[in-house]
């Protein structure tokens, strides 16, 4: 498994499709999942710090464990058939349960959980940009130039 970072959620044209870009955080290649837009609404609302003035579902779901006394430990991206993304919550407790790689991340942003892909999920998906970026410009202006040059069926379907 290994380590990731959300980059961001933009929107791929021309179909205007959602994606979630992720890097891995000891490593260069990225992964790109595309996702519905309300998923990407609420990713973009937790990495800004957006609280809605009534929770969101995945707001939601974090109050609820708090509420319970539970600790979502990690996220993990774990397979690709077919096109279709699968995730797992790894709860505190050992309890593990299957999700939308989108929900699983859209909830570990909110609760601050780490996120892991992996190695097969990453070999099968990953790419690799052509530099390295530094700042947060870099990477916005390189995601923007990996868009224009890929459509879903790359990488498979929204989750």
């Amino acid at each position: 498994m290994n380590q990731l970072d959300v980059i961001g959620v933009r929107v791929e044209m021309p179909t205007n499709q959602p994606i979630v870009l992720l890097r891995e955080v000891s490593g260069v290649r990225y992964l790109p999942i595309w996702i519905g837009p309300m998923e990407a609404t609420a990713i973009a609302y937790a990495q800004q710090g957006m609280v809605p003035v009534r929770p969101l579902t995945h707001d939601l779901f974090k109050d609820v464990l708090a509420a319970l006394g539970h600790e979502l430990r990690q996220v993990r991206i774990t397979g690709l058939r077919e096109g279709v993304y699968y995730a797992e919550l790894d709860f505190g407790n050992g309890v593990e349960v299957s999700a939308r790689p989108s929900d699983a991340i859209a909830l570990a942003l909110r609760t601050g959980s780490p996120i892991f892909g992996s190695d097969e999920v990453l070999e099968e998906a990953g790419i690799t940009l052509p530099e390295e970026p530094t700042e947060q410009e870099d990477e916005v202006e390189k995601f923007r130039e990996f868009l224009e040059q890929i459509s879903p069926e790359d990488f498979g379907r929204a989750q």
